[in-house]
Formats: C-alpha cells, sequence, structure tokens
C-alpha cells in the first residue's frame, strides 16, 4: 500500500474558498485544509450538503461558512474577495439516477462554473481548482465490459462524447479553465473524480445505495443493470489527497484522474456488501439479489488510468476497495438508524 505523499507546500494561513463544501465530499476536503492550518471560508446553499458536517469547525471559528446560492447576483464576487485558491466542487449533481432523469438541472452547472471562474479571475485568485467527473469520458469507450480498458486523459477529445449534460458541463468547465490560463494567466487544475464513497458518503451513489439496501435487510436485493458493469471506486480520503496535491502541483489548466485502477464488477461489490453486513449484524441473512436493467446504469465499463496523477503529483490511491468498504461500512452501521435509510432510499437514488 502507497505511503501518504509527503507535501512542502505551505497551507497555513493561506485563505482558501470552498464552494460546496459541506457536501460529502467538500466537507472532507474543508476538514484537510483546516487541520493544515488554511484559512477555509466555504459558500453552500445547503441544497445537498448538510451543515452538520462542519459543525465543529465552525463553531470554534476554524472555518467561515456564508450560505449562498452562487448563482444568485453578486454572490460569486462576494465569496471570491480576498482569496488566494478556489476549490469549486459546487454543482447540482446527484448519483446515476438524477444524472439520467435530471439533465435540465445538471445543465445548470454550465452557468454556475462560468459565475465563479469569472469571479475568482476578476478577484486576482492565484489558483482554481475543479471538481471534475469522470463523465467527461466519450461514452463509446465504455459499452464493452469485457474490453480490460482504462481511461487515460488524453481520451477526452474529438469526437467528444460525454455521459449526459452533467458530463458535458464538466467538459466545459475544464476547457474553460485551459482558456483562462492561456488567456489571464490564472493557475488551474481539473481533477476527475472516480465516484467517490465513504463515511458520510450519500445513498444516491452504487456503494452507498448498495450499502443501504444491506443495512435495511432489503429483500430481493434490488442490483440497477445488469451487475455486470465495472466500476472503479475510490476512497474519500484518497481524493481529497489528490486534489490538495493537484493544487500544490499544476497550473495550467491539466486534468489528471483521481480514481482507483481497481476493476471491480458491481455484482461482485454487491455480494460483498451483503456478506460484511452479516457479520457487522452476527446473522447469515442472505438476500436474494435481483438484478434491473431497465433502471439507469451508465457506461458499463469506466475505469481510470491514473498514471498521470502518479507522474505529476506523486499520487496513487492508498486505500483499496476491500479496506475502504469495510471503513465506510462500520462508520454507515453505527451511525444509522432504519428509518432513516428507508427514507434515503426512497428519495435519493433519484433525487438529490
Amino acid at each position: 500500500m502507497n505511503q501518504r505523499v509527503v507535501s512542502e507546500y505551505e497551507w497555513k494561513d493561506k485563505p482558501v474558498l470552498v464552494t460546496g463544501g459541506t457536501s460529502f465530499i467538500g466537507s472532507n476536503l474543508v476538514r484537510e485544509l483546516a487541520r493544515r492550518g488554511a484559512k477555509v471560508s466555504v459558500v453552500d446553499d445547503l441544497s445537498s450538503g448538510k451543515l452538520e458536517n462542519l459543525e465543529p469547525l465552525i463553531s470554534r471559528g476554524g472555518v467561515q461558512f456564508t450560505r449562498a446560492d452562487l448563482n444568485e447576483q453578486g454572490a460569486a464576487k462576494s465569496a471570491a474577495e480576498g482569496v488566494e485558491v478556489v476549490f469549486h466542487l459546487a454543482a447540482d449533481h446527484g448519483g446515476r439516477g438524477y444524472v439520467d432523469l435530471h439533465q435540465a438541472e445538471c445543465a445548470s452547472n454550465l452557468v454556475l462554473d462560468g459565475l465563479v471562474f469569472r469571479a475568482a479571475v476578476a478577484a486576482g485568485v492565484k489558483k482554481i481548482v475543479f471538481a471534475s467527473s469522470g463523465c467527461v469520458y466519450p461514452n463509446h469507450l465504455q459499452r464493452d465490459p469485457q474490453t480490460k480498458r482504462y481511461l487515460r486523459e488524453t481520451d477526452v477529445g474529438p469526437p467528444y462524447d460525454a455521459d449526459n449534460m452533467y458530463g458535458w458541463a464538466k467538459l466545459m468547465a475544464e476547457m474553460t479553465l485551459v482558456a483562462l490560463h492561456k488567456q489571464f494567466g490564472v493557475g488551474c487544475a481539473s481533477c476527475r473524480f472516480f465516484t467517490v464513497y465513504g463515511p458520510r458518503g450519500v445513498e444516491n451513489h452504487a456503494v452507498m445505495a448498495m450499502i443501504a439496501r444491506a443495512f435495511v435487510k432489503q429483500d430481493p436485493f434490488e442490483v440497477w443493470g445488469t451487475g455486470e458493469q465495472i466500476r472503479n471506486w475510490t476512497y474519500v480520503d484518497d481524493i481529497v489527497e489528490g486534489t490538495l496535491l493537484a493544487a500544490e502541483k499544476i497550473s495550467d489548466g491539466t486534468a489528471v484522474n483521481l480514481g482507483t485502477m481497481e476493476r471491480i464488477r458491481v455484482l461482485d461489490a454487491v455480494n460483498s456488501v451483503i456478506q460484511y453486513a452479516a457479520e457487522l449484524r452476527g446473522d447469515s441473512f442472505r438476500p436474494r439479489i435481483v438484478t434491473k436493467p431497465e433502471m439507469p446504469t451508465g457506461p458499463v465499463n469506466r475505469v481510470a488510468d491514473n498514471s498521470l496523477a502518479e507522474k505529476l503529483l506523486g499520487w496513487k490511491p492508498r486505500v483499496a476497495f476491500h479496506q475502504g468498504l469495510k471503513q465506510t461500512m462500520d462508520w454507515y452501521f453505527a451511525a444509522k438508524t432504519g428509518k432513516d435509510v428507508e427514507e434515503a432510499l426512497r428519495v435519493r437514488l433519484t433525487e438529490r
């Protein structure tokens, strides 16, 4: 297993803005920045994030929080003032059901990203770090789960074929940052996240939804798609570390994959979740698994090649899926109640 990358970058007292900082990934990033001594400001409209994710830091004065919609007039301008580094994670987003069924909402990210970027440049921000996605990759490269393919950053190019409006908005934001760097000299970096999971994760993504189904002993246990889909799920601590390294080491708008290279079949992940759930409960419950090919599935073969991140950042994921899954399930089973999880499964698989 990789050792943690030792950074010589000085975050202490650096004024930093994290948009969408109460979200699952955003709050983990905020906590690490605060641990390193940065002066962190968070702007979030709380449409999907939770203030409780940052409450201890806010109450102690370690993080400044502003509730605001960055689409509103003047909000982005005000947020960017006096900031050196902007981590832009705010977005209208959700899991696969949301990405497929709410494309008009996801398209609003085109406006949001433009407002944040323009405000950052006008305020003299030194670095913009953007939370991009594996959804920028061409759909036609991800159709055969039997092909052992690893998506490389150079695979994004003509003919562009992003994953729904969410993917197109992420792609346009990446291209905008490259243009801003060339024209105005602002430092920029894009981090392509490949589905992130971990403690405090939300049930609208696959791993967390699997864990939720196991928690409530769903029987039959539903799996969207055929279950033959291949994915690489990335533990949130690795994502945070890679994002900070990108902020430290990339300035020209280069996009890097932050994802493991573990090729995991969805049905194999489901069986691992069911087995460990039984261990946590101390029983032998094994539900019947039913696949739902008619439900939103997305590309069936999405796995990152992370060699560019290793080359540019010295980054490789440290947490293997079997380890991260257990850590996440330990947290989930200790933190959740049956009523909360039932409600989450009812709403979050297709909503924010």
